[in-house]
Order: C-alpha cells, then sequence, then structure tokens
C-alpha cells in the first residue's frame, strides 16, 4: 500500500488574521485529512475551525508533537502515513518547519519516502524580509541570540559586520517579553548608519513595519513589549 501524503499546513500568525492567512486550497485539503501531527493541539484545534472545517473534530486523531512528546523516535506519529492516509502537520503560528520543530517531523517523512507538500501561508521571517527594503536574495535568519548581555552585544556587532561584509540582510528574534532590552542593545551597539527593520505583529491589526537608520531610531524607541517581532539589520 502506498504511503499517505504529509501537508504542512501554515497557522494565522495573529489573532482574527484568517482571511489573511487561507487559501481556498487550504481549506480544501484540510476538508480531506482526518488526522493531524500538532505543535499545540488548542491552536490546532482553533485554526481548523476558523479556517472552515467541516468534519466534526471528534473524528480526528491529533498527535500532539508539544515540547513535552518529543522524547523517543516519533514513530508513533507516522502509522497513518504508513497506513496510506493524509496527514496534516502544523505548528503553533506560521508555516511548519520555518523556526519549528516540525522539521524534524519532516525530516523523518524524507528519510521514510513520504511525499511532503508544503502549503502556501504566512512566514513572519519572509513577510519582514519583503517589508524590509533589504537584500532578499541573500539573507540569514539567526533565530534567538544570546541572553547574556556580553555575548548578546558580540552577537549583534558580529551581524553587523557580516551585513557590511557580505552585503547580508540578518534578521533575529527575541522572546517576546525581551524585546525592549533587545532593540536597547541593538541602538547601543549599532553604527549609527547601520539600517534596522522592525517588524511587529504581522498580519494583526497592530501590524508595524518600519526601516530606520540606528540613528533615527534613537530619536524616538518604541514600544515593543510582549509583541511578537522580527529585527533586520542591514547596511
Amino acid at each position: 500500500m502506498p504511503y499517505g501524503t504529509l501537508y504542512l499546513i501554515p497557522v494565522p500568525l495573529a489573532e482574527n488574521a484568517a482571511a489573511k492567512s487561507f487559501t481556498p486550497y487550504l481549506v480544501d485539503t484540510i476538508n480531506s485529512i482526518k488526522e493531524y501531527i500538532v505543535e499545540n493541539e488548542k491552536t490546532a484545534r482553533r485554526m481548523l475551525k476558523e479556517a472552515g472545517l467541516k468534519t466534526p473534530q471528534s473524528e480526528l486523531i491529533i498527535h500532539d508533537y508539544g515540547k513535552h512528546n518529543r522524547e523517543g523516535d516519533g514513530g508513533e506519529f507516522f502509522k497513518g502515513l504508513q497506513a496510506g492516509n493524509d496527514v496534516g502537520l502544523m505548528s503553533e503560528a506560521g508555516c511548519p518547519g520555518i523556526a519549528d520543530p516540525g522539521a524534524d517531523i519532516v525530516e523523518k517523512a524524507h528519510r521514510m519516502g513520504i511525499k511532503v507538500v508544503p502549503l502556501v501561508g504566512p512566514s513572519s521571517i519572509l513577510l519582514a524580509l519583503m517589508a524590509s527594503g533589504f537584500n532578499g536574495q541573500s539573507f540569514t535568519f539567526h533565530g534567538y541570540l544570546p541572553i547574556d548581555k556580553v555575548e548578546r552585544a558580540r552577537s549583534i556587532k558580529e551581524l553587523e559586520a557580516a551585513a557590511v561584509k557580505n552585503n547580508q540582510t540578518q534578521l533575529f528574534i527575541e522572546t517576546p517579553f525581551r524585546n525592549n532590552p533587545m532593540l536597547e542593545e541593538i541602538l547601543r551597539s549599532c553604527s549609527p548608519k547601520t539600517r534596522l527593520c522592525i517588524a511587529t505583529d504581522l498580519t494583526a491589526a497592530t501590524e508595524f513595519v518600519q526601516t530606520k537608520t540606528i540613528a533615527e531610531w534613537q530619536k524616538k524607541v518604541p514600544e515593543l513589549h510582549k509583541r511578537p517581532t522580527i529585527f533586520l539589520l542591514f547596511r
């Protein structure tokens, strides 16, 4: 029996952003499958409802791939696929596999010879890059920078140097409740001429995306506490 297909299903980045996030093909896909591997079951069920799921949720098989359920080889998540059933993979927000532990599921699927199909949807990294005005042909996403203040300052200076040397956009994030200290360190560490894009609350009603030089940002510093944000550096 041929294996089923693993569909990578994007999830909205913000509340009340369903209309910006779901394509007709995505809606058709979720109504054709009844099994999911998800990072957060509560988020996944809410998203499926918002997207227009017609299948009663009581009939769904949902495997929770949260941080407390990642021990072992994850073989139990693939039994449906091996039996020929199509399965959806969902992150807590954004695109599965992009800065997301779902990449491990995708990697295992490839090793097992399972077909993987990515669906179109919102990626905060790409949306921020698109809106920044920076180099979209050469860029690097670094994820989280060190928490230690000395190491964090060193990392920011290294990213700034890489942006100059390689003509490359440097992207990174921080835990939302530490955004303000991160921004303070960026403004303290970087050259006044370096450009910084701050992309906050992407796809939400409160979305904020602006690119300015460090010198310009220092004149008026935005409040970013507990607001999902991506920082981009370029010269």
